[in-house]
């Protein structure tokens, strides 16, 4: 097991495995691969991306897409995205993926990390069982058009 950060070249690996994870139950998204390359290519191309790859026999398994934010009382770090391969799932991976991106975090002097899920998707017990804390009086909001 190796993580790294992620590299322009790794987008299109990281979108295979971001298909594979979330292309299926229970979240049965629709991307296409090109659509996929680009969704993650735009968080890449953001200012102050953070984001970390972990690899088995030089295969990706996992991969977190965020970025560094200004905030207050001092810089935090938003993860937009964390995903891990079906078959890899249950092994710890995505546990040392976050762990590695939090002892970057405190390494670089960010206060806290940031992130948000599905109350109704097994990643909100996941992250509840790694000590993320459920903030209820925040409110996500969206409109239709």
């Amino acid at each position: 097991m190796h993580i790294r950060p992620i590299l322009k070249i790794d987008i299109e690996k990281c979108a295979e495995v971001y298909l594979e994870a979330y292309n299926r139950a229970p979240w049965n998204y629709k991307f296409t691969q090109e659509k996929a390359i680009i969704y993650l290519q735009e968080y890449f191309d953001r200012n102050r991306f953070v984001g970390f790859l972990l690899t088995e026999n030089d295969k990706i398994i996992a991969a977190t897409f965020g970025h560094a934010k200004t905030w207050w009382t001092n810089d935090l770090i938003y993860i937009d995205e964390l995903f891990v391969s079906p078959e890899s799932r249950g092994k710890g991976y995505g546990k040392k993926l976050l762990e590695h991106t939090e002892e970057y975090a405190v390494t670089e002097g960010y206060e806290v990390i940031t992130l948000m899920t599905n109350k109704h998707m097994p990643a909100f017990e996941f992250y509840q069982h790694l000590d993320y804390i459920s903030a209820d009086h925040f409110v996500y909001l969206f409109k239709p058009l």
